[in-house]
């Protein structure tokens, strides 16, 4: 098989890891359609408001690992170059239109966090570290996304800015992670917004990722 069409089939496989609806599956195991319930979201986030901690955990781990994935599988059955950032940006935007949900998936947080950390572990721990100190200090989940992504381009210039394509894939997802967040984002300038509650184990507001 030439490198071309190895390179097409990688593609549209990381397009297809993406594409599983890890939140959609918990809720149908549970008897519930998480499109449905919540913020509607299938993000990690409404299925730890929705069915609790252990299986919004599971799906955010899920979910990330989707991003890994698809960098793994570029790195391992392609030339390289910009064929890994081209898959995690398919991972990614699998994830948020899976066909598998009926074109309705997460808002891109997880599959995109674990993508950059396959891709460029500083970079991507840099948008971590926003989003964990974010939630920390206010409990808005949306917000430390939204910080997060804001952060991504420059944490990928500063650490990552000599791999192919790189810098380009890393403002797109940011812009995409913002649009997704649009509704949180007015409920946020509106003081609307809900607040992350962990010893209850649920969440309220908007879900991510």
């Amino acid at each position: 098989m030439s490198s071309t069409a190895t390179g097409a089939l990688v593609l549209a496989a990381a397009f297809a890891l993406g594409s599983i609806p890890t939140g959609l599956w918990m809720g149908k195991a549970h008897g519930i359609d998480l499109r449905q319930v919540g913020s509607r979201n299938l993000g990690a986030t409404n299925v730890y408001r929705t069915l609790g901690p252990r299986a919004g955990l599971f799906v955010l781990a899920i979910d990330m690992l989707k991003g890994v994935a698809a960098v793994l599988l570029a790195r391992r059955f392609t030339p390289g170059g910009f064929f890994p950032v081209a898959a995690a940006g398919l991972a990614v935007l699998g994830h948020i239109l899976s066909p598998l949900a009926g074109f309705r998936g997460g808002k891109g947080v997880a599959t995109g966090g674990g993508a950059m950390l396959g891709l460029a572990p500083s970079a991507g721990l840099i948008a971590l570290l926003v989003f964990a100190v974010t939630v920390a200090l206010t409990r808005f989940v949306s917000l430390g996304s939204i910080l997060a992504a804001l952060a991504l381009p420059a944490a990928v210039w500063l650490t990552a800015r000599d791999v192919p394509g790189l810098l380009w894939v890393a403002v797109a997802l940011s812009a995409l992670v913002v649009a997704r967040h649009r509704t949180n984002l007015a409920r946020l300038l509106r003081g609307t917004e809900p607040r992350f509650a962990p010893r209850g184990g649920r969440v309220s507001g908007g879900g991510t990722a």
